[in-house]
């Protein structure tokens, strides 16, 4: 249910910023739990796949939604 919602709000761009750091926690967190055997490829590459995008998400954390969504509407 997080990642829906989380992702429909980052589609229509709102409170970008915040959605877009709880994901990323909760990206990072998802990693951790479930990916830790690293000694298992096919476990590190969905580890570091799910890091992959928190990197992603911290960059809309740090550069906000853009002109078109919904947050540069206000």
């Amino acid at each position: 249910m997080t990642e829906i919602v989380g992702s429909i709000a980052l589609i229509l761009g709102f409170q970008t910023r915040i959605v877009a750091l709880i994901l990323a926690l909760f990206s990072v967190a998802t990693a951790l739990t479930f990916h830790n055997n690293l000694s298992d490829l096919n476990q590190f590459i969905h580890f570091f796949k799910n890091i992959a995008m928190a990197g992603g998400l911290l960059q809309v954390v740090a550069f906000g939604a853009g002109r078109y969504s919904l947050d540069a509407r206000r």
